[in-house]
């Protein structure tokens, strides 16, 4: 809330300042937990006298329709001016806006600012109308110039504008009388106040580290927790206290968890044993004791805390290597609701194992351990620890599964199958982990297509979007092949298909989803029942939202947006691995002045071709014939795409697009011979009609590597 509210301060009121005439030179705000200050630096010290030149209504025009131009333009009839124009006489108004002090200017912005500040929560409080996140208890406004400093005159709810502020609050509470922002910022820092968050942030990871180092130990670097700490205080002092001994055997993440949670410290581990063993706190304040009273009062709470942690560890630890182990946890999850209308967390797991089982031999994982995996990855969502803090979840399964005796692939896929949560996340890379992370995000997402729960606009509320992207670079990074619209379907069945009695839609979707199966390309039954027809769309349709994704997936990585919709206009768009591979081999081809030059050709012969079709009525695609042909370049342009498609087809079916792009390339330069020798529509209708057909060929070979009529340029 500090960080926003400086930059809105800064904000409204320098837009203010413009917007009333007031120009400046730079500004910075910055933020304590008692305060916000704004520095605005060249200030005009009064705005400019605007002079505006106003047209108003025809002489002669009703006087109701003249009084209503003079009151908005402020002035008397006696003060407007005739002129001739084109539609004849018109009034017109010379309207003279004299500047202000920029005091008066400053008074009534920050005023407006305060009064509506948008605070994400505030209070009243006392007799007054003014709401702020907490009692406002100050306002020091100085405006100064060569002549000296003076303050603005302003007064909200009986809190006066000042020169005075106040140091920290236990060690400089007297009055500060300052001049300027330099000066109130030195005073500040005398009086134990640090204005500025990014050298809090700076003393207190550098003394923090300081510390850690001269006991031979590492800091466990959390930028977030950084910030949070430096926008505690006004004038951190590091203090670093020892963790209990009977508690330095729990799971370092479990300690720096709680630790961060809870009391807001800075973990600090032994690099030797990766053990968490100490921790940071930052007070607030000096003490005569050099904080051994607060240290001590830290120690005490943090002591409760990780004993509760303790209890839930040794609990957890117990029920996985009991008899029944995990499994009891899993059969726990039959109460627990992921969805009204996609069931239990127990029934979502029955669903990934099956799903983690298909997709196994897909990226080279081991069936059986995948489905194991994919049973056990959820069952750490009822134990004590993950109760307590949900976002250990997977970690924690990790540490059970271990405990259970579990192989280390299972244990492994555990704690990994979540990931990638985020662009920055690392991707699982264990086949087992690859297959269950791979299972999870697909139900989840057939999941929600099935119930139509689609995102929509911005709102994505069971974060669907980031799914699909974890589903992207799962198969990306891990380079795995195969068609993620039979994925889809095999997800999507799980939730229409079901045990026992079936309706007769759902015996009909089984047995074309079977057919659908078998074959290589997504399609719908043009002659099944509507209700058939708009099931079988569905998992197409999810296959669209993946192209989606990956294009904006592929638009950060520099990919332009018009190859990649080349790329997914061709057949096989279901395999990404194969689809990326394709589109970075077509930008690295059009980047060459052979792909550029061969892209104008290819876009010449089709607009051609298209116009001559539309116009003959007639698609010319039989195949031009070589003894029509009457000149060099024409024969030339015979061989060149005969050999061209000798070795663009079997370069394609071998997936090496780089090759196919040299077979393209060669096509450049007997394109381009063709056009400047050759008229096409020529006056013989035959060689016309063949010429056209060797456009066609053209269009042909070229369109085996993409759908260049969708590229730009």
């Amino acid at each position: 809330m500090q960080a926003r509210a400086a930059e809105d301060l800064k904000k409204r009121v320098t837009d203010g300042l413009v917007e009333a005439g007031l120009t400046y030179a730079g500004a910075a705000a910055l933020s304590t937990p008692r305060r916000l200050t704004l520095a605005v630096d060249g200030l005009l010290g009064e705005s400019p006298t605007i002079r505006e030149e106003r047209k108003g209504p025809k002489v002669g025009a009703p006087d109701k329709a003249i009084e209503g131009f003079l009151r908005g333009a402020g002035l008397s009839r006696d003060q407007l001016e005739e002129r001739d124009t084109a539609k004849g006489a018109v009034y017109f108004a010379m309207i003279e806006k004299p500047g202000r002090a920029a005091a008066e200017i400053i008074a009534e912005v920050l005023e407006d600012c305060i009064r509506n500040f948008p605070w994400p929560k505030s209070m009243r409080w006392g007799a007054g109308s003014l709401r702020w996140v907490r009692p406002l208890h100050s306002i020091l406004c100085i405006l100064s110039d060569e002549a000296g400093a003076s303050v603005v005159d302003l007064d909200i709810d009986g809190i006066k504008a000042g020169n005075t502020t106040r140091g920290h609050r236990f060690m400089a509470p007297d009055e500060i009388t300052v001049t300027g922002f330099d000066d109130y910022a030195a005073k500040l820092k005398r009086a134990h106040v640090v204005l500025d968050p990014r050298e809090r942030a700076e003393a207190i990871w550098q003394e923090a580290t300081n510390q850690a180092f001269a006991s031979g130990l590492d800091v466990v670097e959390d930028k977030g927790l950084l910030a949070e700490v430096a926008g505690l205080v006004e004038w951190p002092v590091v203090l670093m206290g020892a963790i209990g001994e009977e508690f330095l055997e729990l799971p370092p993440e479990v300690l720096q968890t709680s630790m961060k949670e809870h009391q807001k410290f800075f973990s600090v581990k032994n690099p030797k044993t990766g053990r968490i063993e100490k921790f940071i706190t930052v007070a607030n304040r000096e003490t005569a004791d050099n904080g051994a009273t607060i240290l001590a009062g830290n120690q005490k709470v943090l002591s409760a805390r990780l004993a509760d942690a303790k209890f839930f560890w040794e609990n957890d630890l117990r029920t996985a290597k009991s008899e029944a182990g995990m499994s009891a946890w899993v059969e726990n999850l039959g109460n627990v609701t992921f969805h009204n209308k996609l069931g239990t967390q127990a029934a979502r797991i029955d669903r990934i194992a099956a799903l983690a089982r298909e997709i196994a031999p897909v990226v080279g994982a081991d069936a059986d351990l995948a489905e194991q995996a994919a049973r056990v990855a959820k069952a750490d969502l009822s134990s004590e620890m993950v109760y307590e803090f949900p976002e250990l979840q997977g970690l924690m399964g990790r540490y059970y599964a271990e405990a259970a005796g579990l192989p280390q692939e299972v244990a492994n896929a555990c704690e990994t199958h979540y990931s990638p949560l985020g662009p920055g996340d690392d991707v699982p890379s264990e086949p087992v982990s690859v297959a269950v992370a791979l299972a999870d995000k697909l139900d989840t997402l057939t999941g929600f297509w099935a119930i139509d729960e689609k995102p929509t606009g911005s709102k994505d509320p069971f974060a669907l979007r980031r799914a699909a992207l974890g589903v992207i670079r799962l198969v990306l990074e891990n380079d795995v092949r195969g068609s993620l619209w039979k994925l889809n379907l095999r997800g999507f069945s799980q939730h229409v298909v079901k045990d026992g009695s079936e309706s007769d839609l759902l015996a009909r979707f089984k047995e074309r989803l079977n057919e659908l199966l078998s074959r290589d390309l997504p399609t719908a039954d043009s002659e099944a029942s509507e209700e058939l027809e708009h099931a079988l769309k569905i998992p197409a349709d999810l296959l669209s939202f993946f192209h989606d994704r990956l294009k904006v997936f592929l638009r950060d990585q520099g990919v332009r947006h018009d190859v990649i919709d080349a790329c997914i206009a061709m057949e096989g768009n279901d395999d990404l691995t194969l689809l990326v591979k394709r589109a970075r081999a077509l930008e690295d081809f059009l980047k060459t002045e052979d792909g550029e030059n061969l892209l104008q050709g290819f876009k010449r012969a089709n607009n051609i071709l298209s116009k001559e079709e539309e116009k003959d009525g007639v698609e010319y695609s039989y195949g031009a014939d070589r003894k029509f042909a009457e000149d060099p370049a024409e024969q030339a342009l015979f061989d060149a795409l005969e050999a061209g498609g000798a070795a663009i087809s079997p370069a394609i079916e071998a997936e090496d697009f780089a090759a196919a792009m040299r077979g393209m390339a060669a096509l450049r330069a007997p394109i381009d011979a063709f056009f400047e020798a050759v008229q096409v529509n020529a006056e013989s209708e035959i060689v016309r009609r063949n010429r056209l057909n060797l456009l066609s060929q053209i269009r042909q070979v070229c369109g085996q590597v993409a759908d260049l009529t969708k590229v730009e340029g």
